[in-house]
């Protein structure tokens, strides 16, 4: 299959943009929770009404601030509930917002900000407005700096009390469905973050057609969604307005560490999440488990919770299957379930492979991962895996109303009213990446006859060996990675006689794997990179890794770092794409190692 598309089941209406819909929601379900936050150590919700008084309070605050339509203004912060407040506040305002993560250095913020002609900024912390501060003498349009900790929120609705309803409803009415929303800047593995322009239409086209399909995850005044990626990164956005759009209830959790604690107390009925954290439930459920003296009867359940999710592909479990699974439910699955918040029986996953294996454990438990694909430039998921028909193991089928085409060198194209309409201030890279139409992904793919995408690598980071294989690191990387033992991976061997990769181990599962191997709790990943025990546990994940390729792609030696890879060391990017040329430059004597005789 070369290309295959889908029929939308939303239209943006005419005339329409994002802020319609808390004003709708307003109306139409005043009473019902939109959006709910941790005050005093409780959640407490707010109605629709309540939330639109506080959205259009800041954006009558803006306005008196000299925020003008068309203008840019900034928000550097964690995920929290004034993140979204002010997100919708500034398009109240007829503004665009600029998201800027709360990791970036001076030097990013200045770009961003400078680039993008940011006339103001919402910042959160004290630290975070030193950041600014140290680089406004080079940003001659920035005029205000505001920070959530500081009481902007109230600041801001002082300043505003003396603009009247109209004159928001003005600003409002100048908005339609091609007007920018926001400029999301990549996070760039190489050179320059780009300016991503995010229309209107853009996001109400795909979250009206993505909860119309997946319409029993988000009922109204049922469903809810515990937010704890950075809204910084354009799949945290899209909860946010997937949520206007049902409405569904939205919380906000700023530490990814205290997540397992809320959903607990948030009980979502749907998780967004990123393969790593699916990763870390399983692995941190099997090494407590492994510590409780129980590792072989999880093992047995989540064979058992595999192989039921596999027979369901296949006609359904058999007897023996079914009765099996039952117990095993009662033992393992409900406790999974539980600490996933109790509620929830879908989650939905992208920025990177689940792998096939984890998603039929997770269906098998009774909590189906579905997972989706997309870029900054389709404004998130481009495809996804419907909740009644998904293919684990694909990415799934083209958002309705969207199309998914395979270029003659494999390369993965998209078209559709999710696709943004270019990059601020760059006409050139626009032109390259948007031809007849289409945008060129840079990834490699294959459609089935049914239209499920599966994401195969980057044309970019393509290896060829010395011998003229070409190896698509990905594969093997997620595969090695998804073990609890291993931080991060990256094949090399570009040019070389084999292939081989560089590992990383995981900081927050050391301890654990020290407490159960007999490890002194004080000893450093450099006492123990080259330690059996270790050694033997990163070789069973990369052999693992290795039974998803071929031969000639198998990594044939590794090389255990004593060190991590991080956005703080450079090596990162804040969405957690690995920088492979910065790796290469930094650990370049670690790569030759690998090939000496």
């Amino acid at each position: 299959m070369r290309e295959f598309s889908l029929p939308a089941l939303y239209e943006v209406p005419s005339g329409g943009n994002l802020t319609d819909l808390i004003h709708r929601n307003a109306q139409a379900h005043p009473d019902v929770a939109v959006v709910s936050r941790k005050i005093d150590g409780r959640w407490q919700d707010l109605t629709a009404v309540q939330f639109l008084a506080e959205v259009r309070a800041a954006a009558k605050g803006l306005v008196a601030a000299g925020i003008r339509p068309g203008d840019r203004v900034g928000i550097m912060s964690r995920t929290r509930y004034e993140w979204t407040l002010f997100d919708f506040a500034i398009w109240c305002a007829g503004a665009i917002t600029v998201p800027v993560y709360e990791t970036s250095s001076a030097e990013q913020v200045e770009w961003i900000l400078g680039d993008s002609g940011a006339v103001a900024v919402i910042t959160e912390t004290a630290a975070h407005q030193t950041t600014v501060e140290r680089v406004r003498d080079r940003l001659p349009e920035l005029r205000q700096v505001w920070q959530i900790d500081s009481g902007a929120v109230a600041e801001l609705a002082l300043t505003g009390a003396g603009i009247s309803d109209a004159v928001i409803d003005e600003h409002r009415a100048g908005l339609g469905p091609d007007t920018i929303a926001t400029i999301v800047y990549t996070s760039g593995t190489t050179g320059r973050p780009k300016g991503c322009q995010l229309t209107h239409r853009n996001f109400l086209a795909e979250l009206g057609n993505i909860t119309a399909r997946l319409e029993p995850l988000f009922r109204t005044g049922e469903g809810s969604v515990l937010l704890f990626l950075p809204l910084a990164h354009v799949l945290g956005r899209i909860a946010e307005i997937a949520c206007a759009i049902a409405p569904a209830k939205i919380g906000h959790v700023s530490d990814i560490k205290d997540v397992t604690a809320e959903l607990g107390a948030f009980s979502p009925t749907l998780i967004l999440g990123v393969p790593r954290v699916f990763e870390k439930v399983f692995n941190t459920a099997r090494a407590k488990a492994q510590a409780d003296g129980k590792v072989k009867i999880f093992d047995q359940a989540a064979e058992t919770a595999i192989a039921y999710s596999r027979a369901l592909d296949n006609g359904g479990a058999g007897l023996a299957l079914r009765l099996k699974h039952k117990v095993f439910d009662r033992l393992v699955y409900s406790k999974l379930r539980a600490a996933l918040g109790g509620r929830a029986t879908h989650a939905i996953s992208g920025g990177a492979p689940l792998g096939e294996r984890l998603g039929h454990f997770y269906r098998g438990i009774g909590f189906t991962v579905l997972e989706g694909y997309g870029l900054t430039e389709t404004c998130a998921a481009t495809a996804f895996n419907p909740h009644d028909k998904p293919k684990i193991g694909t990415v799934g089928q083209p958002l309705p109303g969207s199309a998914i085409r395979i270029g003659e060198d494999g390369e993965v194209l998209l078209k559709g009213p999710q696709v943004f309409t270019g990059y601020w201030n760059n006409p050139a890279a626009t032109a390259d990446a948007l031809q007849d139409g289409w945008f060129a992904t840079g990834d490699i793919g294959t459609l089935d006859d049914e239209g499920y995408l599966v994401i195969t690598g980057r044309k970019k980071e393509i290896i060829v060996t010395a011998g003229g294989k070409n190896v698509a690191p990905a594969v093997i990387e997620d595969r090695v990675r998804a073990h609890p033992i291993v931080g991060e991976c990256m094949v090399v061997g570009d040019r070389k006689p084999f292939i081989a990769c560089l590992i990383t181990i995981d900081e927050e599962f050391l301890p654990t794997w020290k407490q159960l191997h007999g490890k002194p709790a004080d000893a450093t990943l450099a006492d123990l990179k080259d330690d059996p025990d270790l050694v033997a546990a990163v070789q069973a994940a990369v052999d693992d890794g290795n039974r998803a390729v071929s031969k000639a792609e198998a990594v044939k030696k590794f090389r255990i770092l004593d060190t991590h890879f991080s956005e703080d060391s450079g090596h990162l990017t804040p969405s957690l794409k690995l920088k492979r040329n910065v790796v290469l430059k930094d650990y370049a004597s670690d790569v030759e190692a690998l090939y000496q005789r």
